[in-house]
């Protein structure tokens, strides 16, 4: 369930990334998932509530200011964007979630359509959920990681906008966030403290991602 190590690597004050982004494309944006790009490569999927600086990070990890479009309105992306990066694996941007300004039964149809995604999706490595470090845990981002463990789906999390507060308030909003964790779980998934201003927690990021492609296996393609 939990993609971890026996440290974490947000901790390092020295760190050398082993992944170089050479190319960021967008590929595809769908409202179907019989419309994905083959499941042939590595891919990671990004989420997050409604304004957490999702595609801020996106821009961030690929060095690439625009790839991913921000946007002043929350909970735009209303579909799953595909970047290939390096010709060797996908990024996914997923709809965020928790958006109130729109109707109930877009809401529904939004979590139904990224639940099959993570769900059924074959070459998903990892879900990198965003959370804002600014804010005491929060019952919908909880209630996510609970479905996602309950579903055997491999995360880590992602504390973002850590530029925005002294590291000691982000420390500590990290901390009784685990810990809320481990009411349901023996075990806390490896997270992250990131800035897309500053880049900070990117490297670690990328290099975490460039661990698991070392051990992916191409799915058997029955097409």
């Amino acid at each position: 369930m939990f993609l971890n190590d026996s440290f974490n690597k947000t901790n390092q004050l020295y760190y050398l990334c082993t992944m170089v982004i050479k190319t960021a494309t967008f590929v595809s944006s769908n409202t179907r998932i019989d419309k994905l790009p083959a499941p042939e490569m590595p891919e990671y999927a990004f989420i997050g509530r409604s304004n957490v600086g999702k595609s801020s990070l996106i821009n961030a990890l690929t060095g690439r200011r625009h790839l991913a479009k921000t946007s002043q309105t929350p909970g735009k992306t209303q579909v799953i964007n595909h970047f290939l990066i390096n010709d060797a694996w996908y990024l996914v941007d997923l709809p965020g979630y928790g958006f109130a300004k729109t109707s109930k039964s877009n809401r529904v149809a939004w979590e139904k359509f990224i639940r099959r995604y993570l769900l059924q999706r074959e070459s998903l490595q990892c879900v990198f959920v965003l959370i804002d470090s600014r804010h005491d845990p929060q019952r919908i981002d909880l209630d996510f990681c609970y479905w996602l463990g309950e579903n055997g789906i491999p995360f880590m999390l992602v504390f973002t906008k850590a530029d925005k507060q002294t590291r000691t308030k982000s420390d500590a909003n990290i901390d009784k966030f685990r810990k809320a964790l481990l009411q349901w779980f023996e075990e806390v998934p490896q997270h992250f403290l990131t800035s897309a201003e500053t880049r900070m927690g990117c490297e670690p990021l990328l290099d975490t991602i460039d661990d698991i492609n070392r051990n992916f296996r191409p799915i058997a393609m029955n097409r």
